[in-house]
């Protein structure tokens, strides 16, 4: 029999690690090739681990809620084969005694200095094992190494902070290590007091509203928001899609909303602004490449998710239709790609779908903007014609943009919707599909 390692495969580029949620598959369970084993997920989204190999699971290297870095085994499967191989390695040569009795010695030491590592079990931070051995080297205690500011992810130590921090500890001002309690307090105000009542029930926040809930908070505290609104005469749009929506689903096998006709002029509008479609990094602005829209779409269970279309300024509007509806249609069956809801540069929500006419959405960040398409109501309005004015009912629709007043001025946030209003009202109700 073979043993076959299945290893946590690319999230994404800017995905490092995922959290087991669930096994699908328990040790002693027969799996097929690309059979679901494992369920994982990340801070963007939830996903699944099927097996490259048809076999037996032996072995779970990791339970469930454990982080795991990417390329790491995560469970052995046992294969029809040559006893003692692996499906992932080449077959193995003869190993010379001397070279077992070196790698017998380093595993030796490198146990040694695991055992003799520091506890941080008591902090609320993590730390590496090379930091922690550092740290036990120098003598640096855990309240010191709490004192260290990390420039890794998530406020993490490196190795080069650490070792920044040795060449200047001397020179150190002495600095009393707060309690865990006295940190929570300057760190944030204690919330008030909620009083129970035997009538409430007290529900768990999920996963991803947990995610969803810290995200918002920090583009709140990150971002300078402000919103433009303004209101577009969407009616040659309303006249010209139900005159052709029958005829499209024929041609093309699906329905035609309004939202693919929408992004199609977000998209033209940000080629017309380009310095919409930035993000900061400190003190730089990172002008965007390429026009990846986010699409803001409702789940069964009411949280939000954002898939992107890339390059959606090159998308006519079928291939716009095409992404729109596939990408929604996934969404909500919980079936997108970690590189679907990723490096999106402006980011679009329809919140009309649920009645609102209108909203102030926040910020996805790191993007520097987000716009809001009201519901489409009709409502009397006054009609400029050479003859004269007219009242008559038209299709209405107010979008909010929200932007971030650190890099876009309201000159360039009030000009961006008043350039999609000109595209929009300027819709030619003969053209074609």
């Amino acid at each position: 029999m073979a043993r076959y390692e299945l290893k946590l495969p690319k999230m994404g580029e800017s995905v490092a690690e995922a959290t087991i949620t669930s096994w699908v598959k328990e040790v002693g369970e027969t799996i097929d090739i690309d059979e679901t084993v494992v369920e994982v997920a990340t801070d963007k989204v939830d996903s699944e681990v099927p097996s490259e190999v048809e076999g037996t699971l032996v072995e779970i290297l990791f339970e469930k809620d454990a982080v795991v870095q990417v390329g790491e085994t995560i469970a052995i499967i046992e294969t029809e084969g040559e006893e003692g191989a692996t499906t992932d390695a080449p077959k193995k040569e003869e190993v010379k005694p001397e070279t077992v009795a070196a790698v017998e010695k380093t595993v030796e030491v490198a146990k040694e200095t695991v055992a003799t590592t520091i506890d941080t079990s008591s902090s609320d931070r993590f730390y590496s094992p090379l930091v922690k051995s550092i740290a036990q080297t120098e003598g640096i205690s855990v309240e010191e190494l709490e004192t260290i500011k990390g420039t890794g992810k998530e406020g993490r130590v490196t190795k080069n902070d650490i070792l920044s921090y040795l060449e200047n500890r001397g020179h150190q001002p002495k600095v009393a290590t707060p309690t865990p309690t006295e940190k929570k307090s300057a760190s944030q105000p204690a919330p008030a007091p909620v009083s129970l009542s035997g009538q409430d029930e007290i529900i768990e926040m999920s996963r991803m509203g947990k995610l969803i809930s810290k995200h918002m908070v920090d583009s709140i505290q990150t971002s300078a928001h402000v919103q433009s609104f303004i209101e577009i005469d969407v009616t040659n749009i309303v006249n010209w899609r139900n005159k052709v929506k029958n005829a499209y689903q024929q041609r093309e096998g699906e329905k035609l909303t309004f939202t693919p006709i929408f992004m199609q002029a977000v998209a033209s509008t940000i080629k017309k602004h380009p310095m919409i479609n930035i993000s900061v990094d400190g003190d730089k602005i990172i002008k965007r490449g390429n026009v990846n829209l986010g699409m803001a779409a409702a789940l069964p269970d009411g949280n939000l998710i954002v898939p992107v279309i890339k390059n959606a300024d090159m998308l006519n509007l079928v291939g716009m239709t095409k992404q729109v509806n596939d990408l929604a249609s996934r969404a909500r069956a919980n079936k997108l790609k970690p590189d679907e809801i990723q490096g999106g540069t402006y980011t679009v929500t329809n919140v009309g779908s649920f009645g609102s006419i209108t909203g102030t959405p926040i910020i996805n960040q790191p993007q520097v903007a987000i716009l809001a398409l009201g519901a489409i109501v009709k409502k009397p309005a006054v009609i400029e014609t050479p003859e004269g004015d007219f009242i008559g009912i038209r299709h209405k629709m107010i979008v909010s943009h929200s932007y971030d007043h650190r890099v876009v001025n309201g000159a360039l946030g009030g000009m961006f919707i008043k350039t999609l209003k000109e595209i929009l009202e300027s819709w030619d109700v003969n053209q074609d599909f």
